[in-house]
């Protein structure tokens, strides 16, 4: 009864509610400059990415952590750690995939299951313990 408790409180259940939006907000920004736009789909990925985590960002800083830095200087250096862990998190990811499916011959679907649960773990311990850390 107390794991189920540690896993089901508001701060874990907001995370999750925001990494989906933020999931949509990437998929929309990639559609939209892909489809109608017709931007090429890595330049169009690229931005994708850069909205997604601004959004992360806001969010997360907002209404999941409830970070109470303030100043210019803090905030920026927040913004720059939240930064640079979602890329952490993106080489996570890339050589998680590499080692499932090219090393260990898995099926890519399931690589890239087990590993978006990985990254989404990651993404929250890093931005609790070392981002937003109040």
């Amino acid at each position: 009864m107390r794991i189920l408790r540690l896993l089901i409180n508001k701060e874990i259940i907001l995370y999750l509610v925001f990494g989906v939006l933020t999931t949509l907000v990437n998929f929309g920004v990639y559609f939209f400059l892909k489809s109608f736009l017709e931007m090429d789909m890595l330049l169009a990925n690229s931005f994708a990415w850069i909205f997604s985590v601004l959004f992360a960002y806001l969010t997360n800083r907002r209404w999941v952590f409830d970070s109470n830095v303030s100043g210019i200087t803090a905030v920026s250096f927040e913004l720059i750690k939240f930064v640079f862990y979602r890329g952490l998190s993106f080489v996570i990811d890339m050589l998680s995939m590499l080692l499932l499916i090219e090393f260990l011959n898995w099926k890519d679907f399931y690589a890239k299951l087990i590993t978006q649960v990985i990254v989404v773990v990651a993404n929250f311990l890093f931005s609790k313990w070392l981002i937003f850390k109040n």
